[in-house]
């Protein structure tokens, strides 16, 4: 992709790289030399720059801080065999990020600026995109409000963000999640499809409970009756009960319009594969788990790609899952999606930006 914006770039004097070890990778650990910073002042975008990743320097007073004014989006990038670096589904992730910031009264990021800053930022940093499956670049672009006033309304000035960090996997087994049917990550009407950090602020308290109990993530419910499965914790999830996969819709407002989500429906599509976008029931769950109808339940995340589950707990029983087969929907959709991601088989439907 061929840029044009111009950035002017700071490189920083001493590169981390060298102290970085590729083979030990923690998640969102380990953060690249340089980031690109944009501020929105007076009703525009200005002062694009490339520069060391360093500490920001905030008001006490900061509005973020105060009233919770943040948006964040989370894509990867990847190394083919030729050395080449690959964006998965940067578009996508632009789009959602201004469908945040309208919901959170911030203004939209345009297209050029989006793009342009990351893929500059990328090829300054190519050598830390890892090689060899299972690791990527991540790339966290984020927006937060920059006013250094104390009152509940929209910041006039914010500043744009992205930096990145070379990852391994975000779960490196299958997980065991817990139906939650007391807390709520979000009500019709609220933030919930927006990926700002109240959120995942608000999801901390029962996640860490559930964690102490043995389980890695929560099955959220929705907030009026808890007898709906909407998503986890950090991903969107499927459920393939009798043939068929079974995932809740977005057009609630309370879930998230995840990427890895809508790439898994495509190509179940394309594979004739059945599937209905509906509610799956916290009843229908309990007894597809009974009756062992259930043959896979899996997240679906830009960090987490494909989590497989392996244990459910419903009102207060576990309930083990069958071991995944090579012949699996979720085995397939993963290798997939990978091959896509690493350049090693077609992009039909043309996801993968190279930088």
């Amino acid at each position: 992709m061929k840029t044009s914006l111009a950035i002017p770039v700071e490189k920083t004097a001493s590169s981390r790289l060298p102290q970085t070890d590729f083979s030990n990778l923690v998640f969102g650990k380990s953060i690249s030399d340089h980031m690109f910073v944009a501020d929105y002042i007076n009703g525009e975008w200005t002062d694009f720059k490339i520069e060391p990743y360093a500490p920001l320097m905030l008001s006490p007073a900061n509005a973020t801080l105060h009233y919770g004014q943040s948006i964040f989006e989370g894509l990867k990038a990847y190394k083919n065999d030729q050395g080449e670096i690959l964006v998965f589904r940067a578009d996508a992730n632009w789009s959602r990020m201004n469908e945040s910031a309208e919901r959170m009264c911030m203004p939209s990021i345009p297209e050029e600026i989006f793009m342009e800053g990351m893929m500059q930022l990328l090829e300054l940093d190519k050598a830390w995109v890892p090689s060899g499956k299972g690791s990527s670049l991540y790339i966290r672009p984020f927006m937060f409000a920059m006013d250094d006033y104390i009152g509940v309304k929209p910041s006039e000035k914010y500043k744009f963000i992205i930096f990145t960090c070379p990852v391994g996997n975000y779960y490196s087994k299958p997980v065991s999640v817990k139906v939650e049917t007391v807390f709520t990550r979000a009500n019709e009407g609220g933030t919930g499809a927006a990926k700002t950090a109240g959120n995942y602020a608000a999801s901390l308290y029962p996640a860490r409970k559930a964690q102490k109990d043995g389980y890695d993530q929560l099955l959220w419910t929705d907030g009026k009756s808890h007898s709906k499965i909407e998503e986890s914790g950090t991903m969107n999830v499927m459920f393939k009960i009798n043939g068929k996969i079974i995932t809740a819709p977005i057009d609630s407002g309370t879930i998230l319009k995840g990427i890895t989500r809508n790439s898994v429906i495509q190509l179940a599509k394309d594979w004739n594969q059945e599937l209905e976008e509906r509610f799956l029931t916290v009843s229908e769950l309990e007894t597809a788990l009974k009756e062992g109808t259930l043959e896979e339940a899996f997240g679906t995340g830009t960090a987490a790609t494909i989590a497989h589950i392996e244990r459910i707990n419903v009102n207060g029983k576990d309930y083990s899952l069958p071991s995944i087969s090579s012949n699996s929907f979720s085995k397939k959709v993963l290798a997939e999606l990978d091959g896509i991601k690493y350049g090693s088989i077609k992009d039909p439907h043309n996801w993968i930006i190279k930088v």
